[in-house]
């Protein structure tokens, strides 16, 4: 593997090297999101080079273990490149959660503070105190509800026939 990394250009060598724990460190969500677009354009890059160049090769060699076998730097290539974007992907799944759970205590202090009558960390009985407001069932004037009630009192009434028959 490193034979391969010491192979890549000085621009992927650079984007190899920038996804180190040391370099990712200090970047924050949008930086690894640019980061990570740019790992996973190089990986696709080279998946794609290795299948096209792959099935090309298939044509010429008359097999398909040949044709793997002289191809085999683009497959190490993207290889690194996978690696590479995993350790950006873990690192920005991280920084994700971190941001998730900041927004989320944001949320809950402005509630707070906009309602200073909820209790703060206080145990509750999880029931609401106040009056609210009437509730009012609007289906009962559709004709499907009225047809299933219809329905459903048909359906009693002829069970209490057939009781009273017997």
């Amino acid at each position: 593997m490193s034979k391969i990394v010491n192979s890549l250009s000085e621009d992927e060598y650079t984007l190899i090297r920038e996804t180190k724990k040391s370099q990712t460190e200090g970047l924050d969500e949008d930086e690894l999101i640019e980061l990570h677009t740019r790992i996973r354009r190089a990986r696709n890059k080279y998946v794609k080079l290795y299948r096209r160049a792959g099935a090309g090769k298939v044509e010429s060699k008359k097999s398909r273990a040949k044709g793997k076998s002289a191809n085999e730097r683009n497959a190490a290539k993207a290889e690194v490149f996978e690696d590479a974007l995993a350790r950006v992907s873990r690192r920005l799944a991280a920084e994700a959660r971190k941001s998730a759970e900041s927004l989320k205590q944001e949320r809950l202090a402005r509630a707070r503070k906009i309602n200073p009558s909820a209790p703060g960390d206080l145990e509750t009985d999880g029931k609401v105190h106040t009056e609210g407001r009437a509730r009012v069932d609007s289906t009962r004037d559709s004709p499907g509800r009225k047809k299933f009630e219809a329905s459903s009192i048909a359906s009693g009434a002829r069970r209490q026939t057939k009781k009273d028959k017997r």
